[in-house]
């Protein structure tokens, strides 16, 4: 897992320093819409609302966007018609790679994300082809800063978590999908600062790469990201370490 974890917080970084918050707003504007057409517009009774509007918050995204979001997920603002979308498919040396994609254009977004993969030596497959690959998880990201990082593990151990990842400048928090909300409460009862907490898909199996893989994949995994459709991109691609520093050097020139 830690390569698909490593990659999945330089994503992170990344995301939150770059230029493109827009985009990222866009990104949570959506998923926030159909979270409220799903299950209604009151957080306290719609978890994956709730979710959203953390995520929102986490991304410093204004109430006001999040507030005509909610509206026009509600439909008291006029809002685009949204469509879940899930595509599947193989990328460098066999990984496998899972795009889950909110647009209001079904064959415009697929047409894109097989473009993407096409450009990149990649192709989609047929539905189910690798999603078995994956289950949904729950991940907390807790930057360590001035923190115990054994302390924080024993924390997210004893508040529910299922296992805790300690890398050099960060933790990562897994649980189950539906413990996500409560051992995030409890961290923050204990007065953890939260870098972000989000429901994501964690692959059973890793697939090791060679540099140039690993470069080739990280291209498209990048590409894939950057389409506004694109929601969440998940792999089971296992990235040397010094590739992924290369990539986080040029993530953040």
């Amino acid at each position: 897992m830690s390569g698909h974890s490593k990659w999945h917080s330089i994503k992170h970084q990344k995301g939150v320093a770059d230029a493109r918050r827009g985009q990222l707003f866009t990104k949570l504007t959506r998923e926030i819409i159909v979270a409220v057409r799903e299950g209604g517009s009151n957080p306290d009774t719609n978890f994956r609302l709730r979710l959203a509007v953390q995520r929102a918050r986490d991304s410093n995204m204004p109430m006001d966007n999040i507030e005509r979001s909610i509206k026009k997920g509600s439909g008291e603002l006029e809002g685009m018609t949204l469509t879940e979308v899930i595509l599947e498919g193989y990328g460098p040396s066999g990984t496998a790679i899972l795009v889950e994609a909110l647009t209001d254009n079904r064959n415009r977004t697929i047409q894109d994300v097989r473009g993407a993969f096409t450009k990149h030596g990649s192709s989609l497959g047929e539905n189910g082809c690798v999603s078995w690959i994956f289950d949904a998880r729950g991940l907390i990201t807790v930057k360590i800063d001035r923190l115990d990082a054994d302390d924080l593990a024993l924390n997210a151990i004893d508040a529910g978590a299922d296992d805790v990842k300690i890398e050099s400048d960060y933790v990562e928090i897994y649980t189950m999908p539906e413990d996500l909300e409560t051992v995030r409460s409890a961290l923050e009862a204990k007065k953890i600062p939260i870098a972000s907490a989000e429901l994501l898909k964690v692959p059973k199996t890793m697939v090791q790469l060679d540099d140039k893989a690993a470069m080739q994949t990280l291209k498209l995994l990048d590409k894939l990201e950057e389409l506004d459709e694109v929601q969440h991109v998940s792999s089971n691609a296992d990235f040397p370490d010094a590739v992924l520093e290369q990539y986080q050097l040029q993530a953040s020139g």
